[in-house]
C-alpha cells in the first residue's frame, strides 16, 4: 500500500525517528521491500536480464550481518492480490508506467528500477539455503506482517509508509536508513527507529485517527484529489512542497478534532466536499472505511508457521476455489501468488522486461506453457483467463483459453500431489515438446533449463541465434557452483548506461520468460523435474558479452578445459538433437547448430570415454578439483 508523500515528509525529522544501534532482537522483514532495495541499491545491472549471482551474494552478505549482530530475521512476502480487487486500478496504472519505462531503458540504457524476471526465485532459494525463516502470505502481507511484529514486540524492517500508521510497539526501522554495511558486531546496525507515539506527539493527533489520516491522505485504495488540505496549515508554517503542505494541513485539521469519533470525523470530511452528489459521498465514505480496515490488526496467523510450521489458513473467500494442499507450497513461496490470482480472479498479470516496444512482448513465446498451467489450475470448462501484457506501448487484456489435453486430461488439481510422478513428468515434457530420452545424460537439476531451451529454440520469434552464449554461461555457472566460487568469470556486473542490442536482449528475454513459466508449471506439478539453481543459470552482462565474442570465435576458443568441454557438449547435444519423428525446418537454427557441432568431433567413442571418466551423467554433479578455465585471445581460424 503506502501513504503518498509521507516518507518524504518525515525523512529528516529526527524527533520522530531517532538514531539507534540495533542488535540482539527478532526482526520482522518486509521481504518484497528488501529484495527490491538489495537489488537496486547494489548498482547491479538492470537491463541485460539480471545479475543473479551477484544479487545472491548481496542477500547472503545482508543476512550474515544480521546474524553477526544477534538479529533473528523472519521474512514475510506478498502472495498475490488477495480476494479483493480494490487495488486493481492502482496496479494497472503502475503496470502502464512500467511498459514505458522498459522501452525507455532499452533505448537509453538508463536505470529505471525494473526487477529482473527471476530475482524472486533467487531470493527464495538463497533464504532457503541460509535457513532464514520465510513465509509467503495469501495476499498482501502488510497487515499480517505488522500483526506478527506487534505480538513479538519487535520492529518491522521496511520502506512502506503504511508502517508509519500501524501501532507497533517495536516501531519501524526504515530500510533507507538501515546501514547494515557499516555495522559493528559489538554495537549493532546503525539505523533510525520510528514510532507512532513520536509521530502523534509531534503533530498533536489522536492515535485512533491515524487510519483516518492515512485513508484521507490517499493510498493505493483511496485518492481524494479534489480536497486541498494545505489551506488548514497552521499560521506561520515554513514553506514546503505542495504534497507536504497537504499532509501537514490534513494533520492540523485532524489534530483540532481529537475529541471526535472516527464516524464524526468522516462526516466532517464529507461536508468539505459540496461538489459531490449524495451518491458520490456515500461511495467515497465507503471507500474510506474499507481502506481504514486495512490498518486493523488481527491476531497473527504467521506466528504458528514460524514456531511450529503450522500452515496459515486460507481466507474464507478462497476456500471454495483453492485446494487445501496448495497452502503449504504457497506459504513456502514455491508457488507464486499468481496461482491465487488465477484461481480467484481468472487473471494473470504478466511481468514486463526491458525491451523495445516495436518488438512483440517476450511473454508471447511462453504462452503455450501458461495455457497448460492454467488448464491444470482451472480444469475443463474453467473459463477463459484474462492475461494482462503489453502490446507495443499499450497495456492490454487478452482472453486466453486454458489447455487441457494429452496427459493433462488425467490430472485433477485437488489430487495433483498424489498423481504418479511419471504422469506429472509427461505433462511437463509434453508441454515443452521434449522426449524424456533427450534429457538422458544431462545433470538432473539442469534438465528443466535444457528442456526450456529446446522449447525456446523452436518457439522464439525471430529465430534465436544465441544458443551457444546461453549454454556457455549455463555451463560456466554450473561448474563454478560445484567448485564453490565465482572468481574469474563473472566480470563486470554493475550498471552502465548504454543502449541495448534490441534483438539480442529480446531473444534472451524470451528464454527467461519460458524458464519462469516452465518453472511455475514444474512446481505446480510438484517438481517432477528438480528445481534448477537459478542464480547460476544466467548472468546478464556476461551472456551478452559472450554473444559478441561468439561472432568471431567458438566456445572452446574462449573457455578451455575438459570439464567445460564435456558438459558443454552434453547440453548442446541435448538441446539440438532431433526428437524421434520430428520435422525440423531445413536450414533453421536447430539444423545450423547441429552442423556446427561437427568441429567438436562428437562421436560414440568420445561419449563412451567421458561416461567412463565421469562415472555416468550424474558424475557431472560431483565436481572436480582440477583447474578448468583459461581465457584465450586467439581467434578462430577461417
Amino acid at each position: 500500500m503506502g501513504v503518498k508523500g509521507l516518507s518524504s515528509l518525515l525523512e529528516d525529522n529526527r524527533r520522530i525517528s531517532p538514531d539507534i544501534h540495533f542488535r540482539d532482537s527478532k526482526l520482522v522483514v518486509d521481504g518484497n521491500n528488501l529484495l527490491y532495495l538489495l537489488y537496486f541499491l547494489s548498482n547491479l545491472d538492470q537491463n541485460h536480464g539480471g545479475e543473479y549471482l551477484a544479487f545472491q551474494a548481496e542477500v547472503q552478505a545482508f543476512f550474515k550481518t544480521l546474524a553477526d549482530c544477534g538479529i533473528k530475521p523472519y521474512v514475510v512476502m506478498d502472495g498475490g492480490s488477495g480476494t479483493s480487487d480494490i487495488k486493481l486500478d492502482t496496479l494497472m496504472d503502475r503496470a502502464r508506467e512500467k511498459v514505458q519505462k522498459t522501452h525507455d531503458a532499452a533505448l537509453t540504457g538508463k536505470k529505471v528500477n525494473i526487477l529482473p524476471l527471476l530475482t524472486k526465485h533467487v531470493f527464495r532459494q538463497t533464504l532457503n539455503d541460509l535457513k532464514v525463516p520465510m513465509v509467503q502470505c495469501f495476499g498482501e502481507a502488510d497487515g499480517r506482517l505488522a500483526a506478527l511484529a506487534r505480538e513479538w514486540c519487535c520492529p518491522v524492517l521496511s520502506t512502506d509508509s503504511d508502517f508509519y500508521i500501524f501501532d507497533l510497539p517495536g516501531g519501524l526501522l526504515h530500510l533507507d536508513h538501515f546501514r547494515w554495511r557499516t555495522a559493528e558486531t559489538h554495537r549493532g546496525i546503525p539505523c533510525r527507529q520510528y514510532t507512532t507515539s513520536n509521530f502523534c506527539s509531534l503533530f498533536h493527533i489522536d492515535p485512533q485517527l491515524l487510519p483516518v489520516f492515512a485513508s484521507l491522505a490517499g493510498n493505493d485504495y483511496v485518492n481524494l484529489r479534489d480536497v486541498n488540505w494545505a489551506r488548514y496549515l497552521p499560521a506561520g508554517s515554513p514553506k514546503m512542497k505542495f504534497s507536504a503542505a497537504n499532509l501537514v494541513g490534513l494533520l492540523s485539521w485532524l489534530g483540532a478534532r481529537t475529541d471526535r469519533t472516527t464516524e464524526d470525523t468522516l462526516t466532517a470530511v464529507m461536508k468539505l466536499m459540496p461538489f459531490m452528489s449524495q451518491q458520490e459521498r456515500t461511495e467515497a465514505r465507503k471507500m474510506l472505511k474499507t481502506a481504514m480496515l486495512e490498518y486493523e490488526l488481527p491476531s497473527s496467523s504467521l506466528r504458528g508457521f514460524f514456531s511450529e510450521e503450522t500452515i496459515p489458513p486460507l481466507p474464507a473467500e478462497m476456500l471454495i476455489c483453492v485446494p487445501d494442499w496448495v497452502r503449504a507450497p504457497l506459504a513456502r513461496g514455491e508457488l507464486s501468488g499468481y496461482v491465487l490470482d488465477l484461481l480467484v480472479h481468472r487473471r494473470n498479470k504478466l511481468q514486463t522486461q526491458v525491451e523495445r516496444s516495436d518488438l512483440q512482448s517476450s511473454n508471447l513465446t511462453s504462452k503455450h506453457i501458461r495455457q497448460v498451467w492454467s488448464g491444470l489450475l482451472l480444469g475443463q470448462g474453467g473459463g477463459e483467463v484474462e492475461e494482462v501484457d503489453r502490446d507495443g506501448l499499450e497495456l492490454v487484456s487478452v482472453k486466453v483459453r486454458p489447455l487441457v489435453q494429452g496427459a493433462t486430461q488425467t490430472l485433477r488439481l485437488d489430487s495433483l500431489p498424489q498423481a504418479d510422478r511419471a504422469v506429472r513428468l509427461r505433462v511437463c515434457l509434453e508441454t515443452l515438446g521434449v522426449e524424456e530420452e533427450t534429457l538422458e545424460g544431462v545433470p538432473a537439476h539442469l534438465r528443466l533449463p535444457v528442456a526450456v531451451t529446446r522449447y525456446w529454440l523452436r518457439r522464439a520469434s525471430p529465430e534465436p541465434t544465441l544458443l551457444k552464449a546461453l549454454l556457455m554461461v549455463m555451463v560456466q555457472g554450473e561448474l563454478m557452483r560445484q567448485k564453490g566460487g565465482t572468481t574469474g568469470w563473472l566480470g563486470v556486473t554493475s550498471h552502465i548506461s548504454q543502449p541495448l542490442d534490441g534483438v539480442v536482449a529480446h531473444s534472451f528475454n524470451q528464454w527467461q520468460a519460458c524458464l519462469k513459466d516452465a518453472s511455475q508449471l514444474n512446481l505446480l506439478l510438484c517438481k517432477p523435474l528438480p528445481e534448477p539453481h537459478y542464480a547460476w543459470l544466467y548472468q546478464g552482462r556476461l551472456v551478452h558479452r559472450r554473444q559478441k565474442q561468439l561472432q568471431e570465435r567458438e566456445p572452446e576458443d574462449i573457455v578451455q578445459g575438459d570439464q567445460f568441454r564435456r558438459l558443454y557438449r552434453r547440453l548442446l547435444g541435448a538441446v539440438t538433437q532431433p526428437d524421434p519423428g520430428a520435422n525440423r525446418r531445413a536450414g533453421g537454427p536447430e539444423a545450423q547448430l547441429r552442423a556446427s557441432m561437427e568441429h567438436l568431433h562428437l562421436n560414440n567413442q568420445d561419449d563412451q570415454e567421458e561416461e567412463e571418466e565421469l562415472g555416468g551423467a550424474e558424475g557431472l554433479d560431483q565436481g572436480s578439483d582440477g583447474p578448468w578455465v583459461e581465457v584465450k585471445s586467439r581467434r578462430r581460424k577461417q
